[in-house]
Protein backbone atom coordinates (compact mmCIF):
# COMPACT_ATOMS: atom_id res chain seq x y z
CA UNK A 1 0.00 0.00 0.00
CA UNK A 2 2.91 2.23 0.94
CA UNK A 3 4.40 1.75 -2.53
CA UNK A 4 1.01 3.12 -4.44
CA UNK A 5 1.18 5.98 -1.94
CA UNK A 6 4.83 7.01 -2.77
CA UNK A 7 3.48 6.52 -6.51
CA UNK A 8 0.63 8.54 -6.50
CA UNK A 9 2.42 11.19 -4.82
CA UNK A 10 5.80 11.68 -6.91
CA UNK A 11 3.11 11.77 -9.43
CA UNK A 12 0.99 14.41 -8.10
CA UNK A 13 3.54 16.43 -7.70
CA UNK A 14 5.15 16.30 -10.76
CA UNK A 15 1.60 17.76 -12.56
CA UNK A 16 1.64 20.64 -9.62
CA UNK A 17 5.17 21.42 -10.60
CA UNK A 18 4.12 21.91 -14.08
CA UNK A 19 1.19 23.79 -12.53
CA UNK A 20 3.16 26.16 -10.97
CA UNK A 21 5.86 26.45 -13.56
CA UNK A 22 3.53 27.13 -16.34
CA UNK A 23 2.06 30.32 -14.56
CA UNK A 24 5.09 31.97 -14.10
CA UNK A 25 7.00 30.88 -17.15
CA UNK A 26 4.50 29.62 -19.89
CA UNK A 27 7.27 28.11 -21.91
CA UNK A 28 9.08 26.68 -19.31
CA UNK A 29 5.90 25.08 -18.33
CA UNK A 30 5.41 23.67 -21.81
CA UNK A 31 8.67 22.65 -21.93
CA UNK A 32 8.67 20.37 -18.54
CA UNK A 33 5.11 18.99 -19.48
CA UNK A 34 5.61 17.88 -22.62
CA UNK A 35 8.87 15.49 -21.25
CA UNK A 36 8.04 12.07 -21.37
CA UNK A 37 7.82 12.45 -17.32
CA UNK A 38 4.56 10.18 -16.81
CA UNK A 39 5.83 7.71 -19.71
CA UNK A 40 9.27 7.71 -17.82
CA UNK A 41 7.55 6.92 -14.24
CA UNK A 42 4.45 4.48 -15.67
CA UNK A 43 7.65 2.42 -17.10
CA UNK A 44 9.74 2.33 -14.44
CA UNK A 45 6.51 1.40 -12.07
CA UNK A 46 6.07 -1.45 -14.74
CA UNK A 47 9.53 -2.32 -14.70
CA UNK A 48 9.45 -2.34 -10.78
CA UNK A 49 6.29 -4.92 -10.87
CA UNK A 50 7.39 -7.16 -13.10
CA UNK A 51 10.47 -7.08 -14.71
CA UNK A 52 9.07 -8.20 -18.07
CA UNK A 53 11.29 -7.37 -21.38
CA UNK A 54 8.42 -8.25 -23.30
CA UNK A 55 5.52 -6.26 -21.89
CA UNK A 56 8.06 -3.69 -21.11
CA UNK A 57 8.75 -3.37 -25.12
CA UNK A 58 4.93 -3.68 -25.73
CA UNK A 59 4.40 -1.08 -23.35
CA UNK A 60 6.45 1.44 -24.75
CA UNK A 61 5.78 1.22 -28.19
CA UNK A 62 2.03 1.22 -27.83
CA UNK A 63 2.98 4.81 -25.72
CA UNK A 64 4.76 5.80 -28.43
CA UNK A 65 1.70 4.94 -31.07
CA UNK A 66 -0.56 6.47 -28.74
CA UNK A 67 1.11 10.03 -28.56
CA UNK A 68 0.43 10.07 -31.84
CA UNK A 69 -3.42 10.97 -31.61
CA UNK A 70 -2.92 13.10 -29.13
CA UNK A 71 -0.84 15.46 -30.51
CA UNK A 72 -3.55 17.71 -32.64
CA UNK A 73 -4.91 18.55 -29.68
CA UNK A 74 -2.00 20.76 -28.76
CA UNK A 75 -3.25 22.33 -32.15
CA UNK A 76 -7.24 22.79 -31.74
CA UNK A 77 -6.97 24.13 -28.07
CA UNK A 78 -4.87 27.02 -29.17
CA UNK A 79 -6.54 27.64 -32.37
CA UNK A 80 -10.28 27.70 -30.73
CA UNK A 81 -9.02 29.76 -27.88
CA UNK A 82 -7.33 31.94 -30.57
CA UNK A 83 -10.61 32.43 -32.18
CA UNK A 84 -12.43 33.49 -29.17
CA UNK A 85 -13.78 30.20 -27.63
CA UNK A 86 -13.89 29.80 -23.91
CA UNK A 87 -11.35 27.90 -22.07
CA UNK A 88 -13.53 24.82 -21.43
CA UNK A 89 -15.42 24.48 -24.68
CA UNK A 90 -11.98 24.56 -25.88
CA UNK A 91 -10.72 21.87 -23.75
CA UNK A 92 -13.78 19.78 -24.54
CA UNK A 93 -12.87 19.70 -28.46
CA UNK A 94 -9.56 19.27 -27.99
CA UNK A 95 -10.42 15.94 -25.82
CA UNK A 96 -13.25 14.67 -27.92
CA UNK A 97 -11.17 15.11 -31.24
CA UNK A 98 -8.35 12.98 -28.98
CA UNK A 99 -10.85 10.46 -27.74
CA UNK A 100 -11.85 9.80 -31.74
CA UNK A 101 -7.92 9.62 -32.54
CA UNK A 102 -7.84 7.27 -30.25
CA UNK A 103 -10.29 5.14 -31.19
CA UNK A 104 -9.27 5.61 -34.75
CA UNK A 105 -5.97 4.48 -34.00
CA UNK A 106 -7.21 1.28 -31.62
CA UNK A 107 -9.13 0.47 -34.88
CA UNK A 108 -6.39 1.04 -37.49
CA UNK A 109 -3.70 0.56 -35.51
CA UNK A 110 -3.88 -3.90 -35.60
CA UNK A 111 -4.53 -3.21 -39.18
CA UNK A 112 -1.09 -2.26 -39.90
CA UNK A 113 0.62 -5.25 -37.44
CA UNK A 114 0.22 -2.63 -34.44
CA UNK A 115 -0.17 -4.62 -30.94
CA UNK A 116 -1.82 -2.13 -29.01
Amino acid sequence: MLYLVIKAVLSGVIIAVVSELAKRYPGLGALVASLPLVSILGMIWLWRDTADPQRMAAHAGATFWFVLPSLPMFLVIPALLNRGLGFYPSLLAGCALTVMLYLLMVWLGPRFGLAL
